[in-house]
């Protein structure tokens, strides 16, 4: 059967002009990354109609292999990547597309590496916009940072990461929006981890032990691939700083104080010995728990603060007790909350509150990045 992009190769004249075919090259076939794959693949033909954008799948990637087809990839593609030989660089990708004239390019990083970002620019030069679920690009030194972004502005490019600050929720859209405007940001605080909320709403009020609520968080899909990212506050420590840098701050990783919980004997295990021992978190988390005064309930919160008209604000991470009362305190399920403290509003946040965390939310809120894109260009 003939696909819509091959009519369109046919009939550039008749087609073309009714809908816009984007090129879509994705890196990481993961929970997230495979999850995208599934929603684009079930929605290209209703998209095309509805919208005028045909999503085009010529390239999926993992760490070793590559699949490329530029009239798009099938239902099958799990089967036929398995089947192509290891080792790719993405120059290859860059040159497939100018091979094919293939235009409107979007790379999307579903990865969770910590040295795929160091395509981006490549990928950038090569007529490439790009999306990402991956905070490492954003986190990394603010020398990196500012790089891609003189990148990005030389070539005319946008890179777009809705995801890496509460999954789907649309917080850095927010953020970016007031700061434009010259709103006066003076904090920003909350759950950040949808992870970290469904293990801290849960413990506090199951009789269940703590490792018992993690390996739920793991067969659900809300923890990162190695869950001591999430337990080391690493990761609500990246989305801090994502934060701050569009505040326009000059914050380093380093500089932010995370308190990690994970008991320090277990940080230098592989991952495979962790996962077999975290029935050892108990008795420590057990006891905080016993702790607790009434209505009172464990939350693990980022905080942005300081004077955030410097150059640097105050970051931090850390586990502490609320009134479960609060917005805090009331807290369901892998939901996060971040309240948005400004000039104009006073005492009274701006509240953004929802899922926080999961493959399929994740995943519809990079689709969505999608279509931004794919919509402006």
């Amino acid at each position: 059967m003939e696909t819509l992009v091959q009519a369109l190769h046919k009939q550039p004249t008749a087609v073309n002009t009714e809908v816009k075919v984007i090129n879509l090259a994705l890196f990481g076939h993961g929970l997230v990354g495979g999850t995208l794959i599934s929603q684009i693949l079930e929605s290209q033909q209703n998209i095309a109609k509805r919208k005028g954008i045909y999503l085009n799948i010529f390239a999926v990637a993992n760490s070793k292999r590559l699949l490329l087809n530029e009239n798009g990839i099938s239902n099958q593609w799990l089967d036929q990547i398995s089947q192509q030989p290891e080792g790719y660089s993405v120059q290859q990708v860059i040159d497939f597309a100018k091979q094919h004239q293939l235009e409107n390019l979007i790379a999307v990083d579903n990865t969770a590496s910590t040295t795929f970002i160091n395509n981006y620019e490549l990928l950038v030069n090569g007529d490439f916009h790009l999306i990402s679920s991956n905070k490492i690009a954003n986190t990394i030194s603010f020398k990196f940072y500012q790089s891609l972004r003189e990148t990005l502005h030389k070539n005319n490019k946008e890179y777009l990461y809705e995801t890496n600050v509460g999954a789907g929720l649309p917080l850095i859209d927010t953020i970016k929006l007031l700061h434009l405007s010259g709103e006066n940001i003076t904090k920003i605080t909350g759950v950040f981890s949808g992870t970290l909320s469904y293990l801290f709403n849960n413990f506090s009020v199951e009789n269940q032990p703590f490792s018992a609520i993690l390996q739920q968080a793991i067969a659900n899909g809300y923890t990162e691939p190695d869950p001591r990212e999430d337990l080391s506050g690493n990761d609500v420590a990246r989305k801090l700083l994502v934060l701050a840098r569009e505040l326009e701050l000059e914050n380093e990783f380093d500089e932010i104080k995370i308190q990690n919980l994970i008991p320090e004997p277990l940080q230098a295990l592989s991952v495979t010995e962790f996962l077999n021992q975290t029935d050892k978190l108990d008795p420590y988390y057990q006891d905080l728990k016993n702790k607790l005064e009434p209505n009172h309930v464990l939350r693990y919160v980022g905080e942005l603060s300081g004077d955030l008209q410097q150059a640097k604000g105050i970051l931090e991470t850390k586990l502490i007790a609320v009134s479960a009362f609060t917005a805090l305190g009331q807290l369901k399920g892998s939901d996060s909350i971040f309240e948005i403290y400004t000039e104009s509003y006073g005492d009274n946040p701006i509240i953004i509150q929802g899922a926080g965390a999961g493959a399929k939310v994740t995943a519809r809120g990079v689709f969505g990045d999608i279509l931004r894109l794919a919509s402006k260009n």
